[in-house]
C-alpha cells in the first residue's frame, strides 16, 4: 500500500515556502508520494479573491515539475464545490482504494479544525501531518489535542512568506 500525502490549497500563488515545504515532506516522511491538490474553491476562503484555477493549478505543476514523488493534482476540480477535504478523502479512497492517505496542513489549520466539516471523521480516519508556524503554537481546539493521529513536523524548516503577503505586496 502506497503511502500518499495529500497537500491541498488554493496555492493563490505557490511560492517558495510551499515548494520548500514540499521538498522537506517527501524527504523526511514516510510519504511515497506527496500530491499538490488545487482547490477550486475553499469554503474558508472567498472565491473572488482566486485566481482562475486552470492558472494556480498550472503555476504549481511547473513549480514540482521537477521534484521526484511529487504531483500537482486537478482531483479537486470535479468534485462538488465548494471543497471540503472530507469529500476529497472519501473521493481519494473510493478511487485509489491500494492507497493509504495522509494529509498535510499547516498549524493554523490545525488550530480552526473544529471548523472543517466532519473534522472528526478526518481525525478519526486519516494521519495528519502539521507542519509549525513560527511563534506562539496555536490554540488546539479540544477534540484536537485528544486525536492520537496528529504529527508534527517539528523539525521542518521555517519559510517566512505566505499567498496573502504575496497578494498584498502586488497591491502596492
Amino acid at each position: 500500500m502506497a503511502k500518499i500525502g495529500i497537500y491541498g490549497g488554493s496555492f493563490n500563488p505557490v511560492h517558495y515556502g510551499h515548494i520548500g515545504l514540499v521538498k522537506w515532506v517527501i524527504e523526511h516522511t514516510d510519504l511515497d508520494e506527496l500530491w499538490l491538490l488545487v482547490s477550486p474553491n475553499n469554503p474558508l476562503k472567498p472565491a473572488s479573491s482566486l485566481a482562475p484555477e486552470q492558472e494556480r493549478l498550472e503555476a504549481v505543476r511547473q513549480a514540482v515539475k521537477d521534484i521526484p514523488h511529487v504531483v500537482a493534482s486537478d482531483f479537486e476540480f470535479s468534485l462538488p464545490r465548494p471543497s471540503y477535504t472530507a469529500n476529497t478523502l472519501r473521493a481519494l479512497q473510493n478511487r485509489y482504494p491500494e492507497h493509504e492517505f495522509t494529509l498535510v496542513i499547516g498549524e493554523d489549520n490545525l488550530a480552526i479544525f473544529d471548523r472543517w466539516r466532519e473534522y472528526e471523521y478526518i481525525l478519526s480516519n486519516f494521519r495528519i501531518f502539521v507542519y509549525p508556524r513560527h511563534g506562539e503554537p496555536a490554540d488546539l481546539p479540544s477534540p484536537v489535542l485528544q486525536a492520537k493521529n496528529i504529527h508534527f513536523l517539528a523539525s521542518a524548516p521555517y519559510f517566512d512568506i505566505s499567498s496573502t503577503q504575496i497578494r498584498a505586496n502586488l497591491l502596492k
